[in-house]
């Protein structure tokens, strides 16, 4: 089982949870990206090797890679291979047992069942046991975390998770289409109004005080309604920027956990 492939679709920081876990559990790792990533909370997302060349998190590195013997010395050299295939190319070409679709994007972008033996979404947008064997919930609450055979996870409410009893005003979206110009970084304290950003000649505000604990990268292009930024009101956990989150973490271990469950499925049946 420890020398398995798994594919990963998507290297955000819910994803990011998922890789750190499947990684240390000693899967050999692939993710497959965009050509230019949106991921908010960069400082925790291994997308971000698409444009830095390489990226660690919390000590796991992972590199860019263009090529299939690019990948095989990313995991010979213990790292994690990330390469730009958006349509899932890479799948047919290595043929893991295991795809997990990690993009969260509320919609199923083409993942399929017969992709591997075992396929797993995160989740809104996948039905259990028609599109992928099972479903993560990825909604925060009693839930979270947990294993769906049957069905779909709760839709998405488009309600930030509350901090301090502040939701929807930590995050930030674009008034208008443009390009971000950054102002001030993942970890910055901002205050209330505070220019942080700037959409073309919009400038952008931070809409409470707190840390900055995540912003889209400089450059990017966006459109009205984009998510922009979030802000972390505990101006105090710092660090918390630059970890990953109790809740990508509780994803992560509801991926292993049907990993292993599915695993010893097959095992009993082979």
């Amino acid at each position: 089982m420890f020398n398995d492939i798994v594919i990963i679709r998507g290297g955000g920081d819910l994803a990011s949870g998922t890789i750190q876990k499947l990684h240390r559990s000693g899967f050999r790792v692939l993710v497959l990206e965009v050509p230019k990533p949106t991921s908010i909370r960069r400082s925790v997302s291994f997308s971000e090797a698409i444009y830095e060349k390489q990226m660690e998190i919390e000590g796991i590195t992972a590199v860019h890679v263009c090529s299939l013997s690019e990948i095989e010395k990313a995991w010979s050299n213990k790292k994690v291979p990330v390469i730009i295939d958006e349509e899932g190319e890479y799948i047919k070409k290595i043929a893991p047992r295991i795809v997990v679709d990690a993009i969260i994007a509320k919609k199923n972008l083409g993942t399929t069942r017969d992709m591997a033996e075992i396929t797993i979404a995160l989740g809104p947008g996948f039905t259990a046991a028609k599109d992928v064997d099972v479903v993560i919930e990825t909604s925060r609450g009693h839930n979270l975390g947990r294993l769906i055979f049957s069905g779909q996870a709760m839709k998405n409410t488009g309600t930030p998770g509350s901090i301090m009893g502040i939701s929807k005003e930590r995050v930030i979206y674009s008034p208008c289409a443009g390009v971000m110009k950054n102002i001030l970084n993942i970890g910055d304290v901002v205050k209330k109004d505070e220019v942080i950003a700037y959409v073309g000649e919009e400038p952008i505000k931070a809409t409470i005080t707190g840390l900055l604990r995540g912003i889209l990268r400089s450059g990017s292009s966006v459109t009205k309604g984009f998510k922009l930024a979030d802000i972390d009101p505990r101006v105090s956990e710092k660090e918390n920027c630059f970890t990953i989150s109790d809740k990508a973490r509780s994803i992560a271990g509801g991926v292993l956990e049907a990993v292993l469950y599915l695993s010893d499925i097959e095992k009993k049946e082979g």
